[in-house]
């Protein structure tokens, strides 16, 4: 039964409403796919997993906005709707919350062993790990929590497990030494995702290497203690300045080691001297140098960041102190030239803060090039759509030129490497793990993304044929920041591609980050941050959610302040108004009526439900796109500019009227409208338009909104005449409405009309009492003669209201806003009169576009007609 509606509350109390309603749809199982007819056809999102250390922030915020809207839609669509949640184990910033916890204790992991420090990550993860879960939730995020994964679950660990063994009998995972993202604070290689790289003030050292025959080559570095780590110079082959010195001996400072002059083109010649020491060992460009001129590579660095025995006099010292003590060295021996500030990219470490060290380490790696081959073709023959779609140049270019992949991380908290070694340094790779007690396992676990990599499958059971991936794999859409299109999506391609043989998704949805209204990074620092759990106590989930959703397009940054968010709080509470006024003047009981054919209703009822039905097949094509901001946008608009002001305002004629047919088509339109827009605007705020709807009369075996079904454009209600007479009459009560605030009349003061309405008069006599309504006149009589005197002039097409104001106008100010109004028509007249005098537009365009501009332009010319007329009155 629906809720008595004479109990609506003045204003939704959603701090109350949106607990209860997330419990009653929760409850239902309304989440669930299985609510759908067995034979629905599946639309599946798996979520992208948050870290299970984090807390809500706004980047959740927006793709749990994005991926529930989604749900939602196909869910009313009919379709079994699967969001499967789940939460990462975010492998370093666990381990560094649990090594946090135990230095407080006055232990460490070192000291308590590895055994130990997993039982106690396992402890925090089951404390603290449910936070940002319930946080979704608050959200109103529609998953199906029962079936909930974690990337450290026992069957997406079997499922790891099974991904790494096929690799390796395949071939393309290798363990090798290769330059990599170290990060010495964390004691462990990093991915490129959890590196961060910022412009930061530096000091760029330029100093004279030592060339046989007793002369020098300037060199410039920001990093010198790396000097010592050097096996080559290079120089651009055609830069004359140095082409002499080209295969000559260089010796390195201090050290005296002998390295070689060699030419390549990577070198910049307006950098610095033009000359470019090469450390492979320590730089991933002077890395590729190395492997072009086969130079040797050498490691200066202790995974501390201190100086190994390569460096000689400087071992053990740390990597600074060692830049400082090197470079006085220098200088003492005459060979430095001089410093100057310098601006440089700088990498740290997104967890510790520290600079990342490039670093020559033994590690686990995977063969890219096999794997990115098949994801290439997948994008390039549409199997899968990257939107928008200018990001797919962008995903082939680094799929292109792809790296092998270093999967090893110096962590224990993860998927530990199933890889076994006996005494002589033989591999064993196994699915089981392996008990010989000869055998040691190797101490790494993998890097977080290549189980994040496997998430659209194995959350679904693979590798066994379970019935949830036969039913729901492959997934449909893929949802999330474009930030992470290489480091997650380009993954999951990869990974699906090869181990399914199926596309994971058919599409990939990108939005963007979410800014400061300035543009701005938000950042605590800047103190410009919005805390999403603030915005959603302070104005509701529903007006942060319709902000998100509509302040943006795919792929673009929104810039967002809370400004943006309490306009979506005022839009809500307009919803409330207009559905109470809609539901409180049914009349009680109220048996709803089916919506009359078109030709049985008034003017404003065929223009509203033209619109709404405009509306839809807007929404839907829009819909189609991905383009959920612009039909958010459209919806609002009609809502509130259409429905609320016109539609809604007109209506009290009829409800308050004598004439009881009216009363009983303008309440059939009112709901028909009011239901239909609930169910366009539920995926945005779905829980205000639940509240409302709970309200609604006689909906079929109490069916919830969330399983509602979405709206379908009805043909027969599109009506374009009706929309062009509407068009007219609110132009007129508009211009009314500026004439009476320019001339400052006071509102309760009734005026009268005067109408030279032609063929329109009709149309004009039969909705005096809209004008009546909408902007207080009292009468509205046809033009009998010529045009008054002192009476101000609306003109709309080929109607002309006089508007006598005796003692109230000012000639000369009426004079002034024609000329304003005249110039503005001739403007327009002129820009179209251009449009159709442009044969590339007149033999491009649709004939129906042409036909309206001609018609536009027509109209245009009429309305100058008529006020210079005026103007020519007024003398």
């Amino acid at each position: 039964m629906p809720k008595n509606v004479q109990e609506m509350p003045r204003n939704f109390n959603y701090l109350e409403a949106e607990p209860r309603l997330y419990r009653y749809w929760e409850e239902n199982g309304w989440f669930k796919p299985e609510c759908a007819p067995p034979n629905a056809e599946p639309f599946v999102i798996a979520i992208p997993p948050p870290n299970v250390t984090g807390e809500l922030h706004l980047g959740h915020a927006m793709f749990v906005s994005v991926e529930d809207l989604m749900i939602r839609y196909e869910r009313m669509r009919g379709k079994a709707a699967l969001w499967i949640p789940g939460t990462d184990y975010a492998g370093i910033a666990t381990q560094l919350m649990v090594e946090r916890m135990l230095q407080e204790e006055g232990t460490s992991r070192e000291a308590i062993g590895r055994e130990a420090f997993l039982e106690r990550a396992w402890q925090w993860k089951e404390k603290y790990g449910g936070t940002i879960v319930q946080q979704l939730r608050l959200l109103g995020a529609s998953c199906d929590w029962d079936r909930e994964r974690f990337t450290l679950d026992e069957s997406l660990s079997r499922a790891v497990r099974e991904a790494f063994v096929r690799l390796w009998e395949q071939g393309l995972i290798y363990r090798g030494k290769r330059l990599i993202n170290w990060s010495p604070g964390l004691q462990t290689a990093v991915s490129d995702l959890e590196v961060e790289y910022s412009e930061e003030p530096a000091t760029l050292y330029h100093f004279k290497y030592p060339v046989e025959g007793g002369t020098f080559i300037p060199v410039a570095t920001t990093r010198p203690e790396t000097i010592l780590g050097d096996t080559a110079v290079a120089v651009h082959p055609e830069d004359e300045r140095y082409q002499h010195l080209i295969g000559k001996r260089a010796f390195v400072p201090i050290l005296n080691r002998p390295i070689p002059i060699i030419a390549d083109a990577y070198v910049d010649r307006a950098f610095g001297t033009g000359a470019l020491k090469v450390t492979p060992g320590h730089d991933f460009n002077d890395y590729e140098i190395a492997q072009r001129h086969n130079l040797p590579i050498l490691n200066i660095m202790n995974k501390d960041a201190t100086l190994n025995a390569e460096a000689g006099p400087y071992q053990g010292l740390d990597r600074f102190v060692a830049r400082k003590r090197l470079w006085a060295d220098m200088s003492a021996a005459g060979l430095t030239i001089k410093t100057e500030p310098y601006m440089r990219i700088t990498p740290r470490a997104t967890r510790g803060g520290e600079i990342i060290e490039p670093l020559l380490s033994e590690q686990w790696f995977v063969r890219m090039a096999p794997l990115a081959e098949r994801a290439i073709a997948a994008v390039r023959d549409g199997r899968i759509k990257i939107v928008p779609d200018r990001f797919e140049k962008i995903y082939f270019n680094w799929l292109e030129n792809i790296k092998d992949w270093c999967i090893s991380r110096q962590l224990w908290w993860g998927h530990r490497i199933p890889v076994w070694y006996d005494a002589q340094g033989n591999i064993y790779v196994s699915r089981e793990d392996l008990t010989d007690p000869n055998l040691t396992q190797d101490p790494d676990v993998l890097d977080t993304w290549f189980s994040s990599g496997l998430w659209p499958f194995s959350t679904l059971g693979w590798p066994d044929q379970t019935p949830d991936f036969l039913r729901y794999y492959p997934t449909d859409v893929l949802e999330t920041g474009y930030d992470i299109l290489f480091f997650w999506v380009a993954r999951m391609i990869m990974l699906g591609l090869w181990f399914t043989d199926q596309a994971p998704f058919h599409t990939v949805y990108l939005h963007g980050l979410v800014r400061d209204e300035h543009g701005e990074k938000m950042s605590k620092t800047k103190g410009n941050v919005i805390d999403p759990r603030e915005a959603m106590r302070k104005y509701s989930t529903d007006a942060l959610r319709f902000t998100l959703l509509t302040g943006g397009t795919p792929g673009n940054d929104l810039n967002l302040g809370e400004r943006q968010i309490e306009y979506g709080r005022n839009f809500g509470n307009k919803l409330w108004q207009i559905a109470r006024f809609v539901l409180t003047n049914l009349g009680e009981p109220y048996a709803p009526q089916p919506l009359p054919a078109p030709q049985a209703l008034d003017l404003p009822s065929r223009w509203i439900l033209s619109r709404l039905n405009k509306l839809i097949a807007n929404v839907q094509r829009l819909f189609d796109h991905y383009l959920y901001g612009e039909a958010g946008r459209q919806i609002r608009d009609f809502v509130w500019e259409e429905f609320a002001d016109w539609y809604v305002e007109n209506s009290k004629n009829a409800l308050y009227g004598e004439e009881p047919n009216a009363k009983v088509r303008t309440r059939a339109v009112l709901l028909h409208v009011l239901d239909s827009v609930l169910r366009l605007l539920h995926p945005y705020m779905p829980f205000i338009t639940e509240e409302i709807w709970s309200y609604l009369p006689d909906k079929s075996a109490d069916q919830p909104l969330i399983m509602a079904r979405w709206c379908q454009s009805d043909l027969r209600y599109i009506d374009d005449e009706a929309e062009a007479q509407m068009d007219v009459l609110r132009d007129l009560i508009v211009k009314v409405r500026n004439v009476r605030a320019e001339y400052k009349v006071e509102p309760a003061k009734r005026l009268h009309a005067i109408a030279d309405g032609g063929a329109f008069m009709p149309i004009l006599a039969a909705h005096a009492e809209m004008f009546s309504r909408l902007c207080n006149l009292e009468r509205l009589e046809p033009l009998s003669g010529a045009a008054p005197e002192q009476a101000a002039a609306v003109v709309s097409g080929e109607v002309t209201l006089y508007l006598p104001l005796a003692g109230l106008v000012d000639l000369s100010a009426e004079r002034e806003r024609l000329s304003k109004e005249l110039a503005n028509l001739s403007a327009q007249i002129e820009k179209t009169e251009r449009m159709l005098a442009n044969e590339q537009f007149v033999s491009r365009a649709k004939p129906e576009v042409v036909a309206k501009e001609r018609a536009k332009l027509a109209e245009l010319q009429q309305a100058r007609a008529a006020i210079e007329e005026r103007l020519a009155a007024l003398g």
